[in-house]
C-alpha cells in the first residue's frame, strides 16, 4: 500500500448533509423563539464547526448562544441521518481508492457526531472530528492526527470550502477541491484553490496526477 494518505472532509465532500444541518438548526431556533433560516443562509454558515454554525444562526444580539448550542447538538445528533447520504458514487470511489491507498475522514461536526454517520456510511474507514484532544478546522490536529494513525509518509487533502484548503496549507499537505459541495467554484478560487475535481467518479485520476506531481 502506498504511504500518500488521503484525507476526506466529510460535509459536503462525501457526504449531502445540508437538509438535516438546516432542518435541525431550524428546529432549535424555532423552540427559541427565534426566526428559522433558508437552506441557502445554512449553506453559507456550515463549514467551521456547529458551534460558529448557531453563532451565525441565532440573530445577532441575541445573547447568550451556549443553550441553542447544547440543544441543537442533541437534536442534531438524533436527526442527523433523516435526509442525509453520501453523494452519488462516493461509496464506489472510496471503496476503490481505500485498496490503494490509507484513507481518512476529518470533520469540524463534534466526535460523536462524525462516528454515528461514518458508521453508517463509511465503516472501517479512520474518522474524527473535533473534540478537546483535536482542535477544528483550519487547525491541522485532526489531520495531522489522521497520517499519525494511518502511518502516512505525506498526504493530500480533498474538501469543499475555503476551511479545507486553509487547513492542507496549515498542514503542509496539497488540497483537492471538489464542486459538487457547499462552496461555488468562484467562492474556492477566490480561497486560493489549485486542483479541483468536477464527480466523484474523476477522483482517482485527479488524485493520480497531484500525487505524481507531489513535491515538484
Amino acid at each position: 500500500m502506498k504511504k500518500t494518505a488521503i484525507i476526506f472532509d466529510l460535509d459536503g465532500t462525501l457526504l449531502d448533509t445540508l437538509d438535516d444541518l438546516a432542518d435541525s438548526v431550524n428546529a432549535v431556533l424555532a423552540h427559541f423563539g427565534y426566526p428559522i433560516r433558508t437552506r441557502e443562509e445554512i449553506r453559507r454558515f456550515v463549514g467551521n464547526g456547529a458551534e460558529n454554525l448557531i453563532v451565525r444562526a441565532v440573530p445577532e444580539g441575541c445573547g447568550n448562544t451556549a443553550d441553542v448550542y447544547a440543544a441543537f447538538r442533541v437534536y442534531y445528533r438524533e436527526h442527523s441521518s433523516i435526509k442525509t447520504g453520501p453523494y452519488a458514487g462516493v461509496v464506489e470511489v472510496l471503496d476503490r481508492l481505500s485498496r490503494e491507498y490509507p484513507v481518512a475522514i476529518v470533520s469540524n461536526k463534534p466526535d460523536d457526531a462524525v462516528a454515528l454517520l461514518c458508521r453508517s456510511f463509511f465503516p472501517g474507514i479512520y474518522a474524527r472530528g473535533e473534540s478537546s484532544e483535536c482542535r477544528r478546522k483550519p487547525a491541522p490536529d485532526m489531520v495531522l492526527a489522521a497520517m499519525k494513525a494511518l502511518d502516512a509518509e505525506r498526504g493530500i487533502y480533498v474538501g469543499d470550502s475555503e476551511v479545507d484548503i486553509a487547513t492542507s496549507r496549515n498542514a503542509g499537505l496539497p488540497c483537492l477541491s471538489v464542486l459538487w459541495g457547499f462552496r461555488t467554484r468562484q467562492e474556492l478560487d477566490e480561497a486560493g484553490a489549485q486542483w479541483f475535481c468536477t464527480a466523484p467518479e474523476e477522483l482517482p485520476d485527479v488524485i493520480g496526477e497531484m500525487e505524481a506531481s507531489y513535491g515538484q
